[in-house]
């Protein structure tokens, strides 16, 4: 058995990590902190845990959590690099949901955000935890960064382009949607109800904080610099990402065949047939990635439709997806479920 910790708990990223993580047959879950609600019993705060996880909130400093084998930080960004070294030194694996070792130039992760990284050496040693991507590294990782939601939509649908140099990497362009649980369990104006339910609204266009981890997933794959222009937007929905994505096509090829090969061996991406449009429930509460690639009117820019839950696939799911990785573990453990409809 795995004895997980899991340092942040009461975010909708948490909540998913024990919904998944209480049906794992592997996976004992030993503590669940919050500073705010110590004593709380989990089941209280999030009643569909009744019967399933039957721990309480305890104190970070009462958690034990160098007695683990893996923690999960399922906390804001800043918070992981302040307590990751002492876990590593006590042998404990580790699993960032947050931000914190994703970028691999530090100067630029503190430019995009605004603070001093606590250990800029660790983030050479942290693997980025894309799988379909990073999987053999990932196996060895004491340090594993996961990805961000919109990164790991937009990542999966230009990959198979990338890799086979089909696409004008200078001017890709991806245009993305995401459910208001993207924003975080909070009181902000911004994702109450009556500001965002009929509603619809682009943010960030001057530069969001996934745009450099994009890039640079991105870029690490043409093995060149790229040119990205990256728009998210606030969809009136509680789960979901759309990612629609153009390129410009450098000659011809079979895109519907590329796109099947790549991921071909994939159990989390499924590449839908050709004159397909993914929706974004169709992937509720799962841990898939659903593909379609469009060239409309065999012009020469492609345009790929990729969904994801950004609970599950985007955060959650894709943790639980490498901490099988790392343990040896079949892959899909604990991640076969069907997505909800409607």
């Amino acid at each position: 058995m795995i004895r997980v910790g899991i340092v942040g708990g009461t975010g909708y990223t948490g909540v998913e990590l024990l919904r998944l993580l209480a049906l794992h047959p592997q996976v004992e879950l030993r503590a669940i902190t919050s500073r705010a609600d110590t004593g709380m019993a989990v089941s209280q705060m999030f009643p569909s845990l009744r019967g399933h996880v039957n721990l309480c909130f305890c104190h970070p400093e009462e958690a034990h959590l160098d007695q683990c084998d893996l923690v999960f930080f399922a906390t804001p960004n800043g918070i992981a690099m302040q307590q990751v070294r002492a876990l590593l030194d006590a042998g404990v694996r580790v699993i960032d949901l947050a931000a914190d070792f994703r970028i691999r130039d530090v100067a630029v992760w503190e430019k995009w955000y605004g603070m001093s990284h606590a250990c800029p050496d660790l983030v050479a040693e942290a693997v980025y935890g894309l799988p379909e991507v990073n999987r053999e590294q990932i196996r060895q990782a004491r340090l594993v960064a996961n990805p961000g939601c919109y990164p790991t939509a937009v990542q999966l649908g230009f990959i198979p382009l990338l890799e086979a140099g089909l696409v004008d990497v200078s001017s890709l362009i991806a245009d993305t949607k995401s459910g208001v649980s993207g924003a975080g369990r909070k009181a902000e104006v911004g994702i109450l109800f009556s500001e965002a339910s009929d509603n619809f609204k682009a943010y960030g266009v001057a530069g969001h904080r996934h745009l450099p981890e994009i890039r640079q997933g991105l870029a690490r794959v043409a093995q060149h610099e790229v040119g990205l222009t990256f728009v998210p937007h606030l969809t009136p929905m509680i789960r979901g990402i759309h990612a629609t994505l153009y390129g410009r096509l450098k000659h011809d090829a079979d895109l519907q065949a590329l796109f099947e090969q790549r991921y071909s061996g994939e159990a989390f991406v499924d590449v839908m047939p050709a004159g397909s449009h993914p929706e974004t429930r169709s992937v509720r509460g799962a841990n898939h990635c659903r593909i379609a690639v469009h060239q409309p009117q065999q012009g020469n820019t492609v345009v790929v439709l990729s969904v994801i839950d950004n609970l599950v696939k985007g955060a959650a799911g894709q943790a639980v997806q490498n901490m099988n990785i790392m343990f040896g573990l079949p892959e899909t453990m604990a991640l076969t479920n069907v997505p909800l409809l409607p």
